[in-house]
């Protein structure tokens, strides 16, 4: 049965408060599950599909309306979850090849005393870009770089502030990382169209944020409390378990040529770059086939007297990636009722008479992933949700979607940290000892992107637009059945 055969149900609109009830009510169950209990996100989020379900069922639909609400729903977050799986896949490969081991050694021996705060940036964006994971970066050098920091007499929240911002730069713009391949999957952009077009608030976040770090990280210049035994002691772990070589850059290098040189998709990049790891590992590394299929699909293992070694190479595969797959499809059964049922667009209808213009739009979908943060506490969700309330708007605005994929980072992804009870914040103090309200004045990167976008968003500077024709074919491609729906009303 398709759902244009109970019209009458579709066209029926909700009121506000009446579709406001299961987001609420999910909002109350996530906050109860990750602060109280410390549990995951995924059962709040089944909790809030059910009752999204059970108000359709009221509202009149009929239960293989909402089957097929959710199922609408979870196709749209195919195209990322396949993206998704393919980087649990290279960061397996990377990692068993000696290619993430390189990057990091490399980086290790760029850090000089006299610039300790910029070059944990550096290092950490590095790292980060490598592995398109932020919580990794910080669990592994950005805690060696606390120890470090301190041990030069460097206040704890500043060195935290510098990890932050290095590891949020690498997450936000790497083509690894599980939120950018969400934020731009459920937007229909193309990944590398979306990191491109993050490059009009990023790059002056980044820079900005190491403009200030040089400045502070002066007064420290002259120390010479500082203790190199940190640095040498895991770069001799480096080199007791990997194949160290620069050549083994040359593998981060042909993927990037794949990209801009052949103007490769996503997942044929992807994919050379799993290939080039796969043949790393066995032979440059010296390990055998069994070994690297298996580092593939369950990640790879490693058995160090070197806790941070163990903490960031025991990483990767399919099965890591398991986690944020089946979350993604969780969030997307519930996002699908919400927005197939009608409720999402009573939402809307009252968000967009606040939000007039590229300026308004724009501020609405910062607001509404940071809201998103505050209330659900999950980073994930507050890309997920928005993405499917504001998707619609902007390309009826004639907003190209990557401006809404953009936003969804800019205020999903890097006012996470921000957030005591969200799942970044609790995280961040459990690694770096630090509290949100320590480190905050010093995550000069995921405040100041969120300021940049609002500039541009008020200017019109890195806005894309996109013609009446591409919306047309948009929309088309995107939403047929809800067209068809509206060309086709139920008589009565």
């Amino acid at each position: 049965m398709n759902m244009n055969d109970s019209n009458e149900t579709v066209k029926r609109e909700f009121n506000v408060f009446v579709a406001l009830l299961p987001l609420v009510l999910m909002i109350i169950a996530m906050a109860v599950t990750i602060i109280v209990l410390e549990q995951d996100p995924h059962i709040p989020l089944i909790f809030g599909t059910a009752v999204a379900a059970v108000v359709s069922l009221l509202n009149g639909y009929k239960w293989k309306d909402v089957e097929n609400m959710m199922f609408r729903g979870i196709r749209l977050a195919l195209p990322a979850v396949v993206i998704i799986m393919l980087v649990g896949l290279i960061i397996g490969s990377w990692i068993g090849g000696g290619i993430v081991a390189t990057m990091i050694y490399y980086g290790l021996d760029l850090i000089s005393p006299s610039l300790f705060l910029v070059t944990i940036i550096i290092l950490c964006a590095i790292v980060s870009l490598s592995i398109g994971s932020s919580w990794s970066t910080m669990a592994t050098v950005g805690v060696a770089g606390m120890g470090i920091g301190i041990s030069m007499g460097m206040p704890p929240a500043m060195i935290a502030g510098a990890v932050i911002s290095g590891s949020y730069f690498g997450d936000k713009m790497s083509p690894l990382s599980d939120t950018t391949n969400l934020a731009s999957g459920l937007t229909n952009t193309e990944l590398f169209v979306h990191i491109k077009h993050m490059f009009y608030t990023t790059i002056p976040g980044i820079i900005i944020a190491l403009i200030v770090f040089f400045f502070l990280g002066r007064q420290f210049g002259g120390a010479d409390a500082s203790n190199p035994q940190e640095i040498a002691t895991m770069m001799n772990a480096l080199n007791e378990h990997f194949v160290i070589s620069p050549w083994l850059l040359l593998v981060p290098l042909a993927m990037i040529l794949c990209i801009v040189l052949l103007k490769m998709q996503a997942v044929p990049a992807l994919i050379v770059g799993i290939v080039l790891g796969f043949l790393c590992h066995l032979f440059v590394q010296g390990g055998d086939l069994a070994s690297a299929v298996s580092t593939m699909q369950s990640g790879y293992v490693i058995e160090s007297n070197n806790e941070m070694i163990n903490e960031l190479f025991n990483n990767g595969g399919l099965e890591g990636m398991m986690y944020t797959v089946s979350m993604t499809i969780v969030a997307m059964t519930f996002a699908g009722i919400l927005e197939y049922s009608g409720m999402l667009k009573a939402i809307m209808a009252q968000v967009i008479k606040v939000a007039k213009g590229t300026f308004g739009i724009v501020t609405s979908t910062i607001l509404a992933a940071f809201t998103t943060n505050a209330t659900c506490s999950e980073q994930y969700i507050s890309i997920v949700v928005p993405s499917r309330m504001f998707l619609r708007t902007y390309i009826e605005k004639n907003l190209h979607s990557k401006n809404l994929s953009r936003s969804l980072k800019d205020g999903g992804t890097l006012t996470s940290v921000f957030i005591p009870w969200n799942t970044c914040g609790v995280y961040i103090y459990g690694v770096l000892s630090v509290a949100p309200w320590e480190y905050a004045p010093y995550a000069i990167l995921n405040f100041t992107v969120p300021v940049i976008a609002l500039i541009l968003a008020a200017t019109g500077v890195g806005i894309q637009k996109i013609t009446d024709k591409e919306k047309e074919a948009f929309i088309t491609q995107y939403y047929s059945e809800d067209i068809e729906e509206e060309k086709n009303p139920d008589p009565a």
